[in-house]
């Protein structure tokens, strides 16, 4: 057994419970420790030690009676978009501020069921609109990476969640990813992070952004973690209507590592121009890696591409303000202190004024806007018209053959905290380039730390797979994770 077992991946630390070489309740006070330690990483914003020892002892007891699925005792950290019974759930927002959920979101809930071991709740952007976790209340999260003494971005949405499990602060985390927010900070802090099909994992109880794009996925540490954590994650769930009635199989299972035959599409058009060497030659390189495990390699193209970026950002803050609406003060969370003489009016103006940040008050002004009597057809029914054509591109190449995409997973390695986030908001965007496609088309996609850049920054390639067959795409994924043979972690400075 490891000397630290807060380096376990998830398969090393689900067999060593089985073994009984390790308990859950010495795996969860070894990272309640390192939680307390790491401060500075900002990546837990509310902890939950004496809930984790409960479950810990509970799950301790399930693996001594010989009823132990494969998450049973791994301490896990939850993203605060996803509401947990008893435990505060803001959504990084202050508007949200004192919400104490009384249910439990579906995903969470599975994963208690299967053992899991809630550490805490994770940093997050506010609302998850952010791609540095920069907009977040409880102040920025910090990558465990770091170049020169600069604190980096862990990227964002799901910050918080990329910077623990790559400072090994929990086992796994869950994530969501609406535009990239799974896959960029796991690329940023040399993870696996995987967005399932929409559909795969439901949607009850996480706080909505734009529910049409909105999907959970795990953060691991390796493909074999995020194939047991994605198996205990997913499922049919009747409280959301979007949720698909369609079969979980046995995702680790389908780790074989054999892609011989397997075709993988190179799109021309992400071959953006200004694309940093570092990231042409990682992809060149995944392509090689792939080439030489047996696939065969084919140039495709997607020609709606270029459309994806302002499609995206028309409908994700359209489907934003329609769901921020319900945030007034009035039922929980913070509301505004009035003057005499200020009436309801008022006090939705302030509380929204004070309640909102400022990212999440441009995307409501945006979407309001794109929404409106004079400009609905002219923006979003356009980019509702775009995504449709953006989805037929993905189709075709499917229907042509391919089984797997291949991208590079960010236009960079990770950014400095506040080197973007006073720039042109614009700037900011565009570090979903690669990945936002995959949203509007509803595809499973996958980020897999590929190398190094020349600062020793991680950098990660994207696999894009078809509608419900993660079970394929995260086997193409472990043939690349073991061809990179990416081990490298982040020095310890927190």
């Amino acid at each position: 057994m490891m000397s630290d077992m807060s380096k376990m991946t998830l398969t090393q630390a689900r067999d060593a419970l089985r073994a009984g070489e390790v308990t859950s309740a010495e795996l969860t006070e070894s990272f309640l420790g390192r939680i307390d330690a790491a401060g500075a990483l900002n990546a837990f914003v509310h902890n939950t030690p004496d809930l984790a020892r409960a479950q810990a002892a509970a799950a301790d007891r399930r693996i001594q009676a010989g009823d132990a699925p494969d998450l049973c005792g791994i301490p896990l950290g939850i993203k605060d978009l996803f509401c947990t019974e008893g435990v505060p759930s803001q959504a990084g927002s202050r508007i949200l501020e004192g919400f104490v959920p009384q249910y439990e979101s579906t995903v969470t809930r599975n994963l208690r069921e299967a053992g899991g071991v809630m550490l805490g709740k994770l940093n997050m952007d506010e609302f998850a609109m952010g791609s540095s976790n920069e907009t977040s209340v409880y102040g920025d999260a910090v990558n465990p990476w770091k170049v020169d003494d600069r604190a980096l971005t862990p990227g964002g949405s799901s910050g918080g969640s990329a910077a623990a499990v790559a400072a090994d602060l929990c086992v796994a985390a869950t994530g969501t990813d609406t535009g990239g927010s799974i896959r960029q900070p796991a690329a940023f802090t040399g993870i696996v992070g995987i967005k399932p099909t929409y559909g795969r994992c439901s949607r009850w109880g996480i706080v909505a952004f734009a529910s049409s794009l909105d999907q959970a996925g795990p953060m691991t540490k390796t493909v074999r973690d995020s194939a047991i954590m994605l198996g205990a994650m997913a499922g049919h769930d009747p409280r959301d209507s979007t949720s698909a009635d369609i079969a979980v199989p046995d995702f680790e299972e389908m780790l074989t590592g054999d892609i011989r035959g397997k075709v993988i599409g190179i799109p021309q058009e992400y071959q953006v121009d200004g694309m940093p060497k570092e990231i042409s030659d990682l992809w060149a390189n995944g392509t090689e890696m792939l080439k030489s495990a047996g696939a065969e390699i084919r140039w495709i193209s997607l020609p709606h591409t270029k459309y994806a970026l302002p499609a995206y950002y028309v409908i994700a803050p359209a489907e934003a303000s329609s769901n921020l609406a319900r945030y007034d003060g009035v039922r929980y969370g913070h509301r505004a202190t009035l003057e005499a003489g200020e009436g309801i009016v008022e006090m939705y103006e302030k509380t929204r004024a004070e309640g909102f940040g400022a990212e999440v008050q441009r995307r409501v002004m945006v979407g309001t806007y794109v929404l409106s009597a004079g400009f609905y057809d002219a923006y979003y029914n356009r980019a509702r018209k775009v995504r449709t054509l953006i989805k037929r591109d993905f189709d075709q190449a499917f229907e042509a053959g391919v089984d797997a995409i291949l991208t590079p997973a960010t236009p960079s390695a990770a950014f400095g905290l506040g080197e973007m986030s006073d720039a042109d908001p614009v700037q900011m965007y565009l570090n979903d380039v690669f990945t936002v496609t995959v949203n509007l088309a509803g595809l499973p996609g996958i980020s897999v730390p590929a190398g190094l850049n020349a600062q020793g920054l991680p950098l990660g390639l994207q696999l894009i797979g078809r509608p419900w067959e993660e079970g394929d795409l995260l086997n193409t994924a472990y043939a690349l994770e073991s061809a990179a043979g990416f081990v490298e972690k982040p020095a310890q400075w927190w």
